[in-house]
């Protein structure tokens, strides 16, 4: 067997002969590369030839050696010269099968570009010249062709077998048993029949066809076992493996006599002797090549990863006319219920330590923004998309955190074909981020992408076994992963919060009102559209805007920390419990001023009834007012000339209410305005302000409202 490596420089004089037939061209400095993976017969050295993944080289451009401790030149002729040890020959014997099946399974997928696959048919187990060596690839593809040609031989021996089976032999029955008279009718209690006994054909076909089912679950190969015998399977077969096929195949040889017994014996001791030579028909070249072998790592990986079709409608080639890999719906990062996002994906078939390149990172982002373009496309063009993504959210022109992400092949050193290996890339950076605008998550041009590592031995196999539920089971385990691990990513640069705006406040219009404040900081990805997620950026340049804007908002807003994928409501339950609960700068400390001259009163009568109606000109001047219902402590009743000063303690929260909702024998008002303040005062006991000043700041009805209030502190009465 001769071992090549795809894309590694070699020097010609040490592959002229092994490439003889190939169309491998020399570069200017008298190296060859080759750009196939897979397997052929070299007619001229009557040997086989595997070219094998780059992801087995290791190292630095120039230093790069095969399973990171050999030359690529020291392992082309493992007969001559073979430095690898046991696991490492094992593991390369083994290898070229799990290529082969992924190259089939990718050749037979119609939606595939099969126009890279080159395939001649395999040549025929028979008499014919001689290798100078097999493989196991060979022993395999010989059983399932001796199989696939000698139905009527099976069923030949099978009808043998089965033949006079049972059937009573009267001579001897007769001459050996006494028979029962009944009516006149001889009868025979235990006639003699022929038995069943031991038979060698049927015992070497049950090897065969469990040889042939083995090949089936492990490396999937398709099963066409025409006749239905008891199969050795489980823990028997492993004894089989381990030797006693051998042992048991040996004390059964002397029973063949046809050349096809004698065939199918050899084949089956060649499986499980692995390094015996078998007699295979050269006359035609043979050979399962394929050119770019990226595009089949990207198919293996959109397999096990991606949907197909893909979701809305869109294509892999986007209008731009770039190609992406990957693209597929799951669960939102923010929300822990059932809403969902698009993940894209890019595979990165690099050799072992590959560094990202700029141009793909570049390019990563701009299918990012050719996803979110087609999501606003479909609402502009007044549809909803099927899978009902919705990227942008209209109340805080926000958009959704879009999970972007590469996937880079790595060599297991154990050669575990079982484990998947998927994790973040170790590499000296493994998450990228582009931005417009610092501190802004939840905004178009904020695009973040991850990088992680999978085990190449285990996507190949599990893509060619091509065994449905199995590859299901594993996509579901990595999109799951996918999505935790790209929160507990943003919650180390990130802090995440919650808010439900206060009984009296109208948080969609805050909102739009501080739109500049706020713009890609919130974002409504909740059932509820009245709870919306904060995330501010946990950098220590953003720490004073950061503690700022919290404290503003809590003027206003239930806020608590709400980790990603944390149900909003759970995230609330304390605060809400608590009520509105005033930072410190936020206490009921603001002062409402309102001139009795807009009153129909000579006495403070009207107080008895303990709520007030206090008409208002709602406008953008007064919006200060309604954005600080909750800080309003105290009214204070004065004239212009702030004589006959009457100040009352607020009881409960102030409201904001249509004139419609006024109910004029509880409210006294003399003048009909659109919008009402109602507050409920404490008439029992009011509170001397005879020294205050009309000077101070304080909120003032049917006035300019200034952003500004004074403090019940800065008032001047007697105790």
């Amino acid at each position: 067997m001769r071992i090549l490596i795809e894309e590694y420089p070699y020097e010609v004089a040490d592959v002229k002969d092994i490439l003889h037939g190939m169309d491998a061209l020399v570069n200017v400095e008298g190296r060859v590369y080759i750009h196939y993976v897979g397997y052929y017969y070299n007619t001229l050295l009557k040997d086989c030839v595997f070219i094998l993944p780059k992801v087995l080289l290791k190292g630095k451009p120039g230093k790069e050696l095969a399973f990171g401790k050999y030359m690529p030149e020291d392992i082309v002729n493992l007969e001559e010269q073979n430095p690898l040890n046991s696991e490492e020959r094992n593991f390369l014997y083994k290898f070229a099968v799990w290529i082969y099946r992924a190259i089939v399974v990718y050749k037979n997928d119609k939606r595939n570009d099969t126009d890279i696959v080159y395939h001649s048919k395999i040549a025929h187990v028979g008499n014919g010249k001689r290798r100078l060596s097999n493989t196991y690839l060979d022993i395999l593809l010989s059983l399932i062709q001796f199989n696939r040609e000698n139905q009527s031989f099976f069923f030949f021996i099978v009808k043998n077998l089965h033949s006079g089976l049972n059937k009573i032999n009267w001579t001897r029955t007769i001459a050996t048993q006494t028979a029962l008279v009944q009516n006149g009718q001889p009868i025979y209690l235990n006639p003699v029949n022929k038995k069943r006994q031991i038979n060698f054909d049927e015992e070497l076909l049950v090897i065969f066809f469990s040889i042939l089912n083995y090949m089936g679950d492990t490396y999937g190969f398709p099963k066409e076992l025409c006749c239905q015998f008891q199969l050795i399977t489980g823990k028997r077969f492993e004894t089989y493996l381990n030797g006693f096929g051998k042992t048991r195949l040996r004390q059964i040889k002397y029973k063949y006599f046809s050349d096809k017994a004698l065939q199918l014996w050899d084949l089956c001791y060649a499986f499980f002797d692995e390094a015996r030579q078998v007699y295979i028909n050269t006359e035609q070249r043979e050979y399962l090549l394929v050119k770019s072998f990226h595009i089949v790592f990207e198919a293996i990986i959109d397999e096990l990863v991606g949907d197909n079709p893909l979701p809305d409608g869109m294509e892999k080639k986007q209008e731009d006319g770039k190609i992406v890999d990957h693209l597929f719906t799951a669960q939102s990062l923010i929300d822990s219920e059932a809403k969902q996002t698009y993940y894209i994906g890019d595979s990165k078939y690099y050799k072992m330590g590959h560094e990202l390149g700029s141009e793909s990172i570049y390019k990563q982002y701009t299918y990012a923004r050719n996803v979110i373009q087609w999501n606003l496309d479909i609402f502009n063009n007044g549809k909803t998309p099927s899978s009902g993504i919705q990227l942008r959210d209209d109340v805080t022109e926000g958009y959704n955190i879009l999970p972007n992400f590469f996937v880079s092949a790595k060599m297991d050193e154990q050669f575990d074909y079982g484990n998947d290996g998927i994790e973040k890339t170790d590499r000296r950076k493994n998450k990228h981020k582009q931005v417009q605008f610092a501190n802004r998550l939840f905004d178009r041009d904020t695009l973040l992408l991850f990088h992680y590592d999978v085990n190449f031995l285990f996507v190949l196999s599990l893509y060619a076994r091509n065994n449905s539920s199995q590859k299901q089971v594993w996509k579901d385990k990595v999109r799951d992963k996918f999505r935790t691990e790209i929160q507990e990513w943003l919650q180390k640069d990130y802090d995440f919060h919650v808010m439900k705006a206060h009984p009296d406040v109208d948080g969609e219009a805050y909102i739009k009102k501080h739109f500049k404040e706020l713009l890609g900081k919130v974002y409504t990805p909740f059932a509820d559209s009245g709870i919306y997620s904060l995330a501010l950026d946990n950098a220590p340049q953003y720490e004073t805007e950061n503690r700022q804007l919290l404290q503003e908002l809590k003027k206003h807003f239930y806020l608590s920390d709400c980790p990603l994928g944390t149900q909003p409501e759970d995230a609330l339950k304390e605060v809400l419990s608590q009520g509105a609960v005033p930072s410190e700068e936020g206490q009921k400390d603001g002062i409402l001023m309102v001139m009795m001259e807009q009153y129909a009163t000579k006495s403070m009568h009207f107080l008895s009834h303990g709520k007030v109606a206090i008409g208002i000109k709602y406008n953008k001047d007064s919006m200060e007012i309604v954005q600080n219902l909750q800080r309003i402590g105290y009214v204070l009743f004065h004239h212009r000339s702030d004589k006959d000063l009457h100040l009352f303690a607020v009881k409960g929260a102030c409201e904001l209410k249509d004139a419609g909702e006024v109910e004029e024998e509880r409210y006294c008002n003399i003048k009909t305005t659109e919008m009402y303040l109602v507050v409920d005062i404490d008439s029992s006991s009011e509170l001397n302000a005879s020294h205050f000043h009309s000077s101070k700041k304080a909120y003032t009805p049917m006035t300019r409202y200034d952003a500004q209030y004074s403090t019940i502190k800065e008032l001047v009465y007697d105790e």
